[in-house]
């Protein structure tokens, strides 16, 4: 165990000590002040500044005249009474839109979480692949450790920098947001509806943190998906730049699968976890429990694949 703590800390310098890491680290935190910024919206401004109670009344009326049109889908009819639900609920209780307090902005900026993916497969797809083209592979194999403790150490170190990248990206929009929208609303509730049409009330920040924990369990699948990649190619460019191509591609990819039956069993029609916290699958049929099977699947093929090619690469020159 020691031995394999002593890799991982040499493994976390190599990622560390690179001044295109934090030039990363820095771009991720201007780029969500940015973003916050931009999207900041004061609650007087809603309606034409008439407030937020107005805009939430202008929308639960423009979802009651969807909902009278007969050619509304029972799936958007089913999400129009939970939006009339809860903007009834949140007039009668003083409770303001999401989107109008801090934690609208914080939610929000869970959207730039794939640039924290992108990050991530840069440095993952060099932990391996980085070692032949700079040549120290052989230097790191004649160490008395395994070639599996070697890789692992690499692996974790990889995804221990995802997740610091997904808390800075966190801590950095609670700042900033709560410096443009205000403290005040850091108590209010997340509403949301019951199967039976009723709205009840849970933590805000426990629905923060589901949205970003789910969001790592996709940050976790692509940068696996390109750590084995790095193991694959001698080349780290090669390994970096399929990586990036695959985690952009398979989103588009995805969309055009799901109008088949098959497509369901696609990676990346399952990485999306959030999905289900609003109850709208990406097809029909699909739910959380299955979502997550299939990247259980996905997560075990990735990891042999890795430490089988890893451990039969030959590394003579």
């Amino acid at each position: 165990m020691s031995r394999l703590l002593n890799l991982l800390r040499n493994e976390t310098m190599k990622i560390y000590v690179r001044p295109r890491t934090w030039i990363l680290v820095g771009l991720l935190v201007v780029l969500v002040c940015t973003a916050s910024a931009f999207m900041h919206k004061a609650p007087e401004e809603q309606a034409g500044g008439l407030g937020w109670q107005a805009a939430v009344r202008q929308s639960v009326e423009a979802a009651k005249q969807d909902l009278e049109d007969p050619g509304v889908p029972d799936a958007r009819k089913r999400q129009l009474r939970s939006d009339i639900a809860v903007g009834e609920y949140s007039l009668a209780h003083h409770v303001p839109p999401l989107q109008t307090t801090m934690w609208g902005g914080v939610q929000s900026a869970s959207s730039l979480i794939p640039l924290a993916t992108l990050f991530t497969v840069i440095i993952a797809g060099d932990m391996v692949a980085g070692e032949f083209t700079w040549g120290t592979i052989k230097l790191l194999l004649i160490r008395p450790a395994s070639r599996s403790k070697i890789l692992l150490a690499k692996y974790m170190a990889t995804l221990l920098f995802a997740v610091a990248l997904l808390v800075i990206l966190l801590i950095t929009a609670l700042i900033v947001n709560g410096l443009l929208y205000g403290f005040a609303q850091a108590g209010m509730p997340y509403l949301k509806t019951t199967a039976e049409g009723a709205v009840r009330e849970s933590s805000m920040l426990l629905y923060i943190l589901q949205t970003y924990g789910l969001k790592l369990v996709e940050l976790v699948m692509v940068v696996t998906l390109a750590f084995m990649i790095s193991t694959v190619f001698r080349s780290a460019s090669l390994a970096i730049g399929l990586s990036i191509f695959i985690m952009f591609a398979g989103q588009i990819i995805s969309f055009m699968l799901l109008r088949y039956s098959w497509g369901k069993y696609f990676l990346f029609a399952n990485t999306d976890l959030t999905v289900y916290l609003d109850g709208q699958p990406p097809a029909e049929g699909m739910t959380a429990g299955f979502s997550v099977m299939v990247l259980l699947l996905y997560f075990l093929v990735f990891n042999v694949l890795s430490w089988e090619i890893f451990r039969r690469r030959d590394v003579a020159a």
